[in-house]
C-alpha cells in the first residue's frame, strides 16, 4: 500500500469516526428530549396543582371558615389580623352579630399585607393551626381582640401561644400544623382568591358576591344585612 492510499484509508476512518460520533450524540439528543420534555410538563402541571384552587366571594368552598345560623346572606371577609381597620370591622361584626346572625353565613379568608404588618403572615397561620384543633373563631377573636397589645411586641409568637393555651389547644401539634404545606397553601389562596376578586385594601367585604363599604357601626351593619335579604346591597 503506497502512502496516498494510507492517507485515503486514514481520512475514510475519521470521516467514519466523525459520523458515528455524529450518530451517538443525535441518539443521545433525543434521549434528552424524551427524559426532559415529561420532566418539564410535569413540573408546571405541579406547579399549577401546588397554587390550589381559588374561590370567588360568591362561592363558599369546603375549606372555608363558615359561621352563622342562615342562609340568606352571604358576608365574606378579607381581613389581615394586624390590620387596625380590620380589628374595628370585627368589633362592630361582634356587636351585631346575635341580630344577624340567624340570617347570615360569615366566611373569612385571610388577606395578610405582610408588606406593612410584620406578623400578619404568621397570625393567620395561628388561625389556621387553632382551626385545625376546632378553633378557628375562638382564635380569631383573641387575635383581633389584643390586637393592639402584641402588634406593638418585638416578637408575637410567645403570645400566640399564650391564647392557644387559654383555648386549651395542643400547642406543640399547633406548631407542627403551621409547617404543613396545605396550611401554609390555604392562606396562600385566600389571597389569592382576594386579589383575583378585586381586593386591594383590608378589610373587604362582600355581601352575596358584591364588594360593599364596611359599616362603621352595629346599626349600620344590621341594616345593611336586612338590604341584602330583601334583594338590595345599596
Amino acid at each position: 500500500m503506497n502512502k496516498r492510499e494510507q492517507q485515503r484509508l486514514i481520512r475514510e476512518q475519521k470521516q467514519q469516526q466523525a459520523e458515528k460520533q455524529a450518530k451517538i450524540r443525535k441518539n443521545m439528543s433525543r434521549l434528552a428530549m424524551v427524559v426532559v420534555i415529561p420532566l418539564v410538563i410535569i413540573s408546571v402541571i405541579y406547579g399549577l396543582m401546588g397554587q390550589g384552587e381559588i374561590y370567588p366571594p360568591d362561592q363558599i368552598s369546603e375549606v372555608d371558615h363558615v359561621k352563622g345560623g342562615g342562609d340568606e346572606v352571604t358576608l365574606v371577609v378579607y381581613a389581615d389580623f394586624q390590620c387596625p381597620a380590620c380589628a374595628t370591622e370585627h368589633r362592630v361584626m361582634s356587636q351585631a352579630w346575635p341580630r344577624i346572625a340567624p340570617n347570615v353565613q360569615l366566611v373569612f379568608r385571610h388577606f395578610p399585607l405582610t408588606s406593612t404588618h410584620r406578623f400578619a403572615w404568621t397570625a393567620a397561620l395561628y388561625a389556621e393551626a387553632a382551626g385545625r384543633q376546632g378553633k378557628f373563631w375562638e382564635m380569631h377573636d383573641q387575635l383581633f381582640l389584643n390586637q393592639a397589645y402584641w402588634s406593638s411586641l418585638s416578637e408575637a409568637e410567645g403570645e400566640f401561644d399564650g391564647y392557644l393555651e387559654q383555648l386549651d389547644l395542643d400547642v406543640a401539634q399547633a406548631h407542627i400544623d403551621m409547617q404543613d404545606e396545605s396550611l401554609l397553601q390555604k392562606v396562600r389562596n385566600d389571597q389569592r382568591g382576594g386579589t383575583s376578586a378585586g381586593v386591594r385594601s383590608t378589610p373587604a367585604l362582600f355581601v352575596n358576591g358584591r364588594l360593599t363599604p364596611v359599616p362603621q357601626n352595629p346599626v349600620d351593619m344590621i341594616a345593611l344585612v336586612n338590604r341584602a335579604r330583601e334583594g338590595d346591597t345599596n
